[in-house]
């Protein structure tokens, strides 16, 4: 694989992060009947740390390199990235708010979004072997 198209899959893998960040971000609103423009501002404090976050845990575990997004045998780092990254977006986000971090949020929102990730990365691979067949 040439590096230029070793770039152009990075960009897509986390193009497609950052969209499933969104979506789980929106879903989670709508359980709480909060999924509407008006609340928009409320879901950017959830969706940028939790983006910043993965964007900071998620190439420390390489999940950005071909042999580790390629590889469904790897498909459980990105939720151990997620457990990580989410804790440190629920602290973030806290600390934006200046409140203080409710645990159970914590949680929801790192398994949530651990599935959500779970499912693209595994979409990922699949896409990933459909190309090179």
């Amino acid at each position: 694989m040439l590096k230029g198209e070793m770039k152009k899959e990075t960009w897509e893998l986390a193009a497609g992060d950052i969209l499933t960040i969104g979506v789980v971000t929106v879903i989670g609103f709508a359980t709480h009947s909060e999924a509407n423009l008006a609340v928009l501002p409320r879901m950017l404090t959830t969706f940028l740390p939790l983006t910043v976050s993965w964007l900071i845990i998620a190439p420390l575990l390489g999940l950005f390199r071909p042999q580790i997004s390629g590889n469904p045998r790897q498909l459980w780092l990105p939720v151990a990235a997620m457990l990580f990254a989410g804790p440190l977006a629920a602290l973030t986000r806290a600390f934006l708010l200046n409140t203080v971090v409710i645990p159970v949020f914590g949680l929801v929102l790192s398994a949530s979004t651990a599935l959500g990730m779970l499912a693209w990365r595994a979409l990922w691979v699949w896409m990933q072997r459909f190309r090179q067949a």
